[in-house]
Formats: structure tokens, sequence, C-alpha cells
């Protein structure tokens, strides 16, 4: 049987929000209405874990990932685990030289550090940076510079347009455990192994096997973020023991699972991920 969250109960649920940027401290489970802003703009988790939703698919964002949403593009945020999500806003200038739809980065060490300096509080509590203009126009550009070096990693779950994939999607979701083979879902949704197959290359550029791994380990993410453990998360997402699942958590994700949900919890920033082959 999957494994239920719940929203926390404790955590503060507050935002802020100036031109430049924001910061909102949101307890799990909180989400945020469907909308677009006029310029595009980062988004990180200091805690916590988000998703991103788009008209594309859902993206994960942990601790070791920034999420690029471009001015205009309608999206949604959530919540797992108690979450500190910072957002800034990039000039129109700097804005195009980051890709022109949703994306993810690997946050490197500097990118992640700046990013915080320029959300983060003063010493007097505030949430405004305390940086002048002149200032925060430099940082910015190192920050989108870093953006560019890295590879883009997204942990990003497509969203199938076919209505037999979205039928397959929603049965994988309920119950990510389950390990019925593809010809026995397509029997459940109407097609045949091969239909299916054909349709995931298609529409997704995956096969089965890699849809359903990441579908997994997105909700793996989650559940981690939530403070599962390790051994409950894997049998909740259908591995059939810890060493695999952490084998294939640590080539998606970059990071052990552990490593991670440290991270999650504000006490490791992950800011040097596992190394992935090309």
């Amino acid at each position: 049987m999957p494994v239920r969250r719940h929203p926390s109960e404790t955590a503060p649920t507050t935002s802020t929000v100036w031109p430049s940027g924001g910061r909102h401290l949101w307890s799990s489970g909180r989400a945020g209405p469907l909308h677009a802003h006029a310029r595009g703009h980062l988004v990180y988790a200091a805690t916590g874990v988000l998703t991103v939703r788009t008209e594309g698919g859902t993206s994960v964002v942990p601790a070791n990932r920034i999420a690029w949403t471009p001015a205009g593009r309608a999206h949604q945020h959530l919540a797992h685990g108690d979450t500190d999500m910072r957002i800034v806003f990039l000039p129109p200038s700097l804005a195009g030289r980051v890709p022109d739809r949703p994306a993810v980065f690997l946050a490197s060490g500097l990118a992640r550090e700046v990013l915080l300096a320029l959300t983060g509080p003063d010493g007097n509590g505030h949430p405004a940076p305390a940086h002048g203009r002149a200032s925060r126009a430099r940082l910015l550009r190192v920050l989108v510079d870093e953006l560019r070096e890295t590879r883009e990693q997204p942990l990003r779950l497509p969203e199938p347009r076919d209505d037999r994939l979205r039928s397959l999607a929603r049965i994988l979701s309920e119950d990510p455990a389950a390990n019925a083979p593809l010809a026995e879902l397509g029997r459940a949704v109407g097609a045949g192994s091969r239909t299916l197959s054909r349709l995931l290359r298609e529409e997704l550029g995956m096969t089965f096997y890699e849809w359903r791994t990441q579908l997994r380990v997105q909700h793996a993410l989650v559940l981690l973020a939530d403070g599962h453990g390790t051994t409950r998360t894997a049998h909740a997402c259908g591995w059939a023991n810890a060493s695999s699942f952490i084998a294939a958590f640590a080539q998606v994700v970059g990071t052990t699972p552990g490593r991670y949900r440290a991270a999650a919890a504000g006490r490791d920033a992950v800011s040097r991920p596992a190394r992935r082959q090309p």
C-alpha cells in the first residue's frame, strides 16, 4: 500500500514578497494557486522540497536543484516537508540568457549561496537583502552564469497527452509500489504493450521502465522530505530492498536518499551531489 502524507499542523506559513524576489515559509502539503508572473523567476527550496507544475509536466525541486519558470508561464508550487522557498525574479536582459521554457538546473555551491544571499534575512530578521542595486546586479549575473555553466538536470515527469497514457499515469501514481507488467497495465487502459511502448517513446522519449522509475523517484523524493525513512520509502515506491532503491535514487537525483533527506530538513546543503555519467 502507498504511504499517505499528511499536511504539517505545526510549521509556520508566512509569505514575504519584495520587487526583486520573495521568501515563503510553507507547511508541508501547502499548495499555491495556479498563476503566472510578468517576469521570469528562479525558485529554490532552502529546506523542504517543492514540486513545480506547468502544462508540460511536474518537476521536483530538492535542495540540489534550482527551477526556472519563464515570464507569463502558468505554474503552481506545492511544498513537501516544511519548506523555505526562495524566489528571485530576473530582469529581461538576464532572462534572455536562460531557456525560454521551464527548466531545472543543478545547484552548484556558489549558485546556492548567491541565491540565499539575494533572498536571506538580514541581521534584524527582515527578509529583503541589504544589497545595493549595483551589488545585486553583480550577484544576479554570477547566478545566471553559474546556471549556464551547469547542465540542466531535471527531475521532471512529463505530462502525457494520450488518454491511454494519462490513465496509465494515474494507475502508477495511485500505487507506485505495484509491479504489474506493461501488458497487464495495458489491459486496464485499453491498449497493448507495443502501443503503449510506442506512445511513450513518441510523446515522452522514454521507455516504460525509465518512465516508471522517474515516477517512483518523484514519489520517493516527496516521502523522504516528509520524514519517512529509506527502507519504508523504498518499499512504498516499488523497490524490493533498500540497496537497489539507493542505487536508482542516486543515479537519478545525484545524491543518496539519506543525504537528500538531511538536506530537505535543513541539516545539509547537498552542494556536492554525486557525479553522474554523461
